[in-house]
């Protein structure tokens, strides 16, 4: 099991957001990211949610 707190959502160049498990440095200013999110199924819904406001 995955600790808490872990996934978060990341805004690549081309605006996919993608659902990665953690963060292992800081993205460059370009990127944008949300989280960190408690569960993969949490940051699934919070990416449902970016792509229908068309952040995504």
């Amino acid at each position: 099991m995955n600790k808490k707190g872990t996934w978060y959502i990341l805004k690549t160049a081309g605006d996919y957001c993608q659902i990665i498990e953690s963060l292992d440095e800081p993205p460059t200013e370009n990127l944008k990211y949300w989280g960190p999110f408690s569960s993969r199924e949490d940051a699934i819904a919070h990416r449902i949610g970016l792509i229908r406001a068309g952040k995504c």
